[in-house]
């Protein structure tokens, strides 16, 4: 990545304070639910979005069922779907979202359909990313560990 993309993902990072979270899983080991709980610690207002799971508790909030149940002030939507069902939830975002400002597509998604409907509109698009992984990554909090380095040891070499 370029120190250009470094600093237009931690612009993002900075401006952001809601982020609807879609896909969301109560399930603790899932990584939407770790992803989401980190960036709450963060100081940021999650929004769960699943559907199945509407009316639930989580973060403090209230699950909701789409993005058309979600508060005005969502500045970004977190998408944990597969790639596919990204359009309608871009779609979704457009229409009910007043200030929104960033879609995100965690990793492994991406539409570029979808993203190019989102830039149309003036929405900053991330795709194939993980806003947890980038936050700790831009603000120093990888130290040693990196990310998957494919080694588990108790010790220091």
């Amino acid at each position: 990545m370029t120190s250009t993309v470094h600093a237009e993902l931690k612009r993002i990072l900075q401006r952001t304070r809601v982020i609807a979270v879609v896909g969301i899983s109560a399930n603790t080991v899932r990584p939407s639910y770790f992803v989401a709980r980190y960036l709450k610690l963060k100081g940021y207002r999650i929004i769960p979005v699943n559907p199945g799971l509407a009316g639930q508790p989580l973060f403090g909030e209230t699950i909701r069922r789409d993005l058309a149940d979600c508060p005005p002030e969502v500045d970004m939507v977190d998408i944990f779907r597969r790639s596919e069902h990204v359009p309608p939830i871009v779609d979704d975002a457009l229409e009910h979202l007043p200030q929104l400002r960033t879609i995100w597509m965690q990793i492994g998604v991406q539409n570029a359909e979808a993203a190019a409907k989102a830039r149309a509109r003036n929405v900053d698009v991330v795709e194939n990313l993980c806003p947890k992984m980038e936050y700790q990554r831009l603000f120093g909090e990888l130290r040693m560990g990196g990310i998957n380095t494919g080694v588990i040891s108790s010790r220091l070499n």
